[in-house]
C-alpha cells in the first residue's frame, strides 16, 4: 500500500476543505519549504493527531503475549497434522511477539527447528537449535533438542559433531539422574539407535559424489562506465529539455546483454493486509501469510526461519547480521514508529528511511542548497544554469542534474535528491495530504525523544547547542523542518520515480509437479541510475531482482545511437493506446513513444484491440467496435449485440473460471477440468480465439491435467495457451519464456525427452535474455536437461 489507509486519506481531505481559500491558494503555489512552513501547525492534536493515533491501534507492529500464544498453539497444530512448512511459519510469527531472551522465545525457535528438520532443512535446524540454547531454553527440555541436534549432523555427514553431541545429551541424562518415565525410555531408545547409525557410516562411508556441471555458471562481460555507476560503458548519460537525463547506447547493443547492475538506495518491503486490522477491540489474529513473513526485511531475501527484531512484532530478517545492520542504519529509529508507517503508507516510510540513510548532514546541505534555486527548480533550462553555479561543477559535465562535482552520475543521495518531484503538477489536495503524514511523522520524532537519533550524523557538541529560535508546543525544531521538507520531497518524487522490486511468487497451493509463478510486487525503492531510463510503451530492455539489485539487460538488438527505454507498466501487448495514455498521465506527461505514435496516425486497430475483441455468436466472425452497439463485421450477417450484454457475458465467464480455480485448489481437479471445458464452449461462442481469456483457460486445463498426472493432455494444452500468448506478446517476449518454463516441467514429468529437451532449450534461450544465465529459472531448466541427458541411451532412443 503506496499511500495512507483511506481513513487518513479522509481525515485529510476534510481538513483541506475545511482551510480558508487564501490558504489553500498559498499551500498549492508554495514551494517546498514554504508549504511546510505554512502547514506545519495544521495538524490540531485534539483532531488530526487524536484521528492518527485511532488508526495506528490497529495496526498491530508491537510484542504481544496473546498473539504468541495464538501463533504457537497454531503452530502446534499444523505440525501434529504434518504441515511443517505452515507451522514454521506460525512459530515465527509467535516468537516475533515474544520478547527476547525469555524462555518463551526459545520454545518458539525449538519447535520450529522440530518443523524445519522434519521439512529436511537440516542446517537452517542447526541454527535454531542453537538460537532455542543461546535464549534460555529449559533445562529439562534440553535433551530432547539436543538429539535433533545429533540427528541433523549426522544427516548432513558431520559425523564426529554428531558424536560429540551424542556425548553431551549421554551426560546431560547421566546429570539428571535416572528416570523411569516413558519419555525418558523414548530418549535412551532414540540415542541407542542414534549410536548404531553412526558407527554404521564411519564402518561403511558413503562414496563420495563426483562433481557435477549441472549448474553452468555463464560469466557475464562487464565494463563499467566511467561515468554512471553501476551502468556498462556501452551506454552514456546525456540531457535535454525535452527529455531530460537519458541514457543512449554508444555501441551496438545485443539481445541480452548486461547495461546496468544496480543495488537500490533504499528499499521497503511492501507490507501484507493482515497488518491493518479493521476493528482494533477483535482478538482475532490474522493467519494470511504475507511478504512479511516471507522475505527479509532488510535484504529481500527469502526468509525459511526468520531473526525477529529485538522491539517489534513486525520487522523479520534472514540472520542476525541483516537485524544488526538494519538497527544501526534505520530501525534503531523506525522500530518505534511501526504502527505510524504502517498506518501512512510504504512511500511515507521510504521517504524516512531515505533521510536516514542519507544522514542529517547530507540532507541539510541539499536542502539548503536548492533554497539557494527554489525558484528555478521547476524550470529545465533555469534548473541547469543553476546547477552550473554549484561550486566545483566541471564545465563539461555540470547542465546533468544529480552529478558530483566530478561529473560522475552515481547511486547516491544527491542523485536521489536531484529525481524531480514535480510539486507544481500535484494535486493541492494529494500534496496535502503528504505534507500532513511526514510532519505527522516529524512530530511523533520529536515527541518520542527520536530527533537526536535522526540527527545522528551531527557532533554531539553541535546537537547540544541551545537552539537559535525557541519553539512552542507542537511545533517542529529547525532541524526537524529540514527533515519534513527531505521527506515532503521525496513522497512526492516517488510517485513519477518509485521502482517496484518484483519477484516470481508460486501462485496455488505450489505443492503441484508443476510450478505456475507470477511477479508480485515485493518492495519499493528508489534506483536513481534506473531512474535515469525514460518510458516507452515498446521498451528495449528487461528488468530482473536479485534482492535488492536490479539488472537492466537489452531484450532486443539496441543500435548505437538509441535511447534505453524502460516500461512504467502501460505495455503496448496488454492494452489500447488511450488506456495507456489514461495510465501514464499519473507521471505527468504525454506518451509519444514510437508504439502509440504508430497507433494514433494510423487507422489500423491495435493488436489488443483485435484480439481481444468478441465475435459475432452466430457466424463467429469479429464485432466491430461501437459506442453501445456491437455489428458483425460479415456483411452477410449483420448481426448486431449491446456491448452492455457481451460485457456482462464475459463477467459471469471470469466468475465461472474463478469458481473453477477454487475446485482446483481444493484438489479437486476432475470437477475443475469439468468446468473449464464449460467455460471453453461458452467463450467460443462470443469470444475471439485469440483472446487471452481463451489462453488461461487453456492455462488452467493445462495446470488441472498435470495435477492428476495427466501429461500429455496437459502438454496439448499449454501448447494451445502458448500460441495465443506469442501471438499477444511476441515469440521472444518474457511472458512465453515462463509459458515454455511450464512446459518445460510438463515434458519433463510425463517423461517425453527429446520434447523435453528441445523446449529447454527454447526457454533456456528467451530467459537468458530477460533474465540473464544466474536465474533460478535457467538453473533449474539446465538441471532438467543434465537429469534427461544422464538417462541410459536405450531409453533416450525409445523416446
Amino acid at each position: 500500500m503506496a499511500l495512507p489507509v483511506e481513513e487518513w486519506r479522509l481525515c485529510a481531505a476534510r481538513r483541506w476543505a475545511a482551510l480558508g481559500p487564501e490558504l489553500r491558494e498559498g499551500l498549492a503555489a508554495a514551494s517546498l519549504r514554504d508549504t511546510v512552513r505554512l502547514g506545519c501547525g495544521l495538524l490540531r492534536p485534539e483532531a488530526e493527531l487524536e484521528s492518527l493515533r485511532r488508526l495506528c491501534r490497529r495496526a498491530r507492529a508491537g510484542k504481544e503475549a496473546a498473539a504468541a500464544r495464538f501463533y504457537r498453539e497454531e503452530g502446534n497444530r499444523l505440525f501434529g497434522r504434518r504441515q511443517f512448512g505452515a507451522a514454521v511459519r506460525r512459530y515465527s510469527r509467535a516468537a516475533s511477539h515474544e520478547l527476547p531472551g525469555g524462555p518463551e522465545v526459545s520454545i518458539c525457535f525449538a519447535n520450529r527447528s522440530a518443523a524445519l528438520f522434519h521439512l529436511g532443512c537440516f542446517q537452517v535446524c542447526l541454527e535454531d537449535i542453537a538460537r532455542a540454547e543461546s535464549h534460555g531454553y529449559p533445562d529439562r527440555l534440553l535433551p530432547k533438542v539436543l538429539l535433533r541436534k545429533a540427528e541433523c549432523l549426522l544427516c548432513l555427514g558431520r559425523l564426529q559433531d554428531a558424536a560429540d553431541a551424542l556425548d553431551v545429551v549421554e551426560n546431560k541424562i547421566a546429570m539428571d539422574g535416572i528416570v523411569t518415565s516413558p519419555a525418558h525410555q523414548t530418549l535412551l531408545k532414540k540415542l541407542s539407535q542414534l549410536k548404531i547409525k553412526i558407527r554404521e557410516k564411519e564402518s561403511c562411508p558413503e562414496p563420495a559424489r563426483e562433481a557435477r556441471g549441472d549448474v553452468q555458471r555463464k560469466s557475464e562481460v562487464w565494463e563499467e562506465n566511467d561515468s554512471i555507476s553501476g551502468a556498462s560503458s556501452s551506454l552514456s548519460l546525456n540531457f535535454d529539455v525535452e527529455r531530460g537525463r537519458h541514457l543512449v547506447a554508444t555501441q551496438d547493443i545485443l539481445p541480452g546483454q548486461s547495461l546496468l547492475k544496480e543495488e537500490a538506495f533504499v528499499s521497503v518491503l511492501c507490507p501484507g493486509e493482515s497488518h491493518l486490522l479493521q476493528d482494533s477491540s477483535e482478538t482475532v489474529w490474522d493467519t494470511r501469510i504475507t511478504n512479511a513473513d516471507l522475505y527479509c526485511h532488510r535484504c529481500l531475501r527469502q526468509l525459511l526461519a526468520s531473526v525477529p527484531c529485538c522491539g517489534c512484532s513486525y520487522a523479520q530478517y534472514c540472520s542476525q547480521n541483516c537485524a544488526d545492520v538494519a538497527w544501526e542504519q534505520y530501525h534503531g529509529t523506525e522500530c518505534a514508529l511501526g504502527a505510524l508507517l504502517l498506518t501512512l503508507g510504504v512511500f511515507c516510510h521510504v521517504a524516512l528511511r531515505t533521510v536516514l540513510l542519507a544522514g542529517f548532514a547530507e540532507v541539510r546541505r541539499l536542502v539548503e542548497w536548492s533554497h539557494d534555486g527554489d525558484e528555478d527548480l521547476h524550470n529545465p533550462e533555469a534548473r541547469c544554469k543553476h546547477l552550473s553555479e554549484t561550486p566545483g561543477a566541471r564545465a563539461a559535465t555540470r547542465v546533468i542534474p544529480g552529478c558530483n562535482d566530478d561529473g560522475q552520475y552515481q547511486s547516491s543521495y544527491q542523485a536521489v535528491f536531484n529525481l524531480l518531484p514535480h510539486a507544481e503538477k500535484h494535486s493541492p489536495e494529494h500534496k496535502f495530504l503528504c505534507l500532513l503524514s511526514v510532519v505527522a511523522i516529524c512530530k511523533h520524532l520529536q515527541e518520542a525523544g527520536l530527533e537526536a537519533a535522526v540527527l545522528n550524523q551531527e557532533s554531539s557538541e553541535k546537537c547540544s547547542k541551545p537552539k537559535t529560535c525557541e519553539k512552542t508546543s507542537g511545533e517542529l525544531s529547525p532541524e526537524l523542518m529540514i527533515v519534513a521538507e527531505a521527506m515532503l520531497r521525496h513522497v512526492l518524487q516517488l510517485q513519477c520515480n518509485a521502482q517496484a522490486i518484483t519477484v516470481m511468487q508460486e501462485s496455488g497451493s505450489g505443492d503441484g509437479a508443476v510450478v505456475n509463478k507470477k511477479p508480485v510486487r515485493l518492495a519499493t525503492a528508489f534506483f536513481p541510475v534506473l531512474s535515469l531510463l525514460n518510458h516507452s510503451c515498446c521498451p528495449n530492455i528487461s528488468v530482473s531482482f536479485n534482492g535488492t539489485a536490479a539488472t537492466v539487460r537489452a531484450s532486443q538488438s539496441i543500435p548505437s545511437g538509441q535511447e534505453i527505454f524502460h516500461c512504467y507498466g502501460p505495455h503496448r501487448c496488454r492494452m489500447r493506446v488511450a488506456e495507456r495514455r489514461q495510465l501514464l498521465s499519473q507521471y505527468f506527461f504525454e506518451c509519444r513513444c514510437r508504439a502509440c505514435l504508430d497507433e494514433l496516425e494510423s487507422d489500423v486497430k491495435s493488436v489488443v484491440s483485435v484480439r481481444n475483441s468478441f465475435c459475432c455468436p452466430s457466424c463467429r466472425a469479429l464485432m466491430q467496435v461501437g459506442e453501445d452497439v456491437l455489428c458483425c463485421s460479415n456483411e452477410a450477417c449483420a448481426v448486431s449485440v449491446s456491448r452492455e450484454s457481451l460485457s456482462h457475458r464475459l463477467q459471469d465467464l471470469q466468475q465461472q473460471i474463478k469458481k473453477a480455480l477454487e475446485q482446483l485448489r481444493g484438489r479437486k481437479a476432475d470437477q475443475a477440468i469439468k468446468m473449464l471445458l464449460n467455460c471453453q464452449l461458452d467463450a467460443e461462442n462470443f469470444l475471439s480465439p485469440e483472446h487471452l481469456l481463451m489462453g488461461e483457460m487453456e492455462d488452467h486445463l493445462a495446470q488441472a491435467y498435470a495435477t492428476l498426472g495427466k501429461w500429455r493432455e496437459a502438454a496439448r494444452h499449454l501448447e494451445r495457451s502458448i500460441e495465443i500468448v506469442e501471438k499477444h506478446h511476441g515469440p521472444s517476449s518474457i511472458e512465453i519464456g515462463h509459458e515454455l518454463f511450464k512446459l518445460a516441467q510438463i515434458l519433463f514429468n510425463g517423461f517425453a525427452v527429446s520434447e523435453a529437451l528441445s523446449t529447454i532449450q527454447r526457454a533456456e534461450e528467451i530467459l537468458s535474455v530477460h533474465c540473464g544465465p544466474q536465474s533460478a529459472q535457467i538453473q533449474e531448466l539446465q538441471e532438467m536437461k543434465t537429469c534427461l541427458s544422464e538417462l541410459p541411451r536405450s531409453i533416450l532412443q525409445r523416446t
